[in-house]
């Protein structure tokens, strides 16, 4: 019954279908499944689902890890960053849950001049900036 489920979250995804995890129990189960949020998270991690946005919000697509880890910063930053802050000489980025790295990972493949280093958890990324260049205008240099 898992890899009907699988097939059928595949098929729902690529339709363009799944914007949100309640979104794909509700197909889920209205398809005959029995999903829950839980169910639905592990399944779309195992997957190698990631939520990105797009011109008409977000949506779940599915992507080979190496792709997302060939994406450039801009496209890492547009897709993965959820929130962000800054404090001190500090940024702290937010991603869905299992994206930090590809962050992280897109700052080291293409150095911003002011980023000393980056730390990666899960869904947080740190990055340390030099005390010469200004927190605030370096976050928006990476938003762009």
């Amino acid at each position: 019954m898992k890899n009907k489920r699988l097939a059928k979250l595949v098929e729902l995804i690529e339709a363009g279908e799944i914007g949100s995890q309640a979104q794909a129990v509700k197909l889920l189960n209205k398809a005959g499944f029995d999903a829950t949020q839980g169910t639905v998270s592990r399944d779309l991690e195992e997957l190698g689902a990631v939520r990105v946005k797009t011109e008409l919000g977000s949506r779940y697509e599915i992507v080979e890890t190496s792709s997302v880890y060939g994406m450039s910063l801009s496209q890492v930053m547009r897709n993965f960053i959820v929130s962000s802050a800054v404090s001190g000489n500090i940024i702290v980025l937010k991603t869905p849950p299992g994206h930090a790295g590809v962050v992280a990972a897109a700052l080291d493949r293409e150095p911003v001049k002011g980023v000393l280093g980056s730390i990666a958890g899960d869904d947080t990324v740190f990055i340390c900036v030099s005390e010469s260049k200004k927190t605030e205008k370096l976050l928006k240099e990476l938003a762009k």
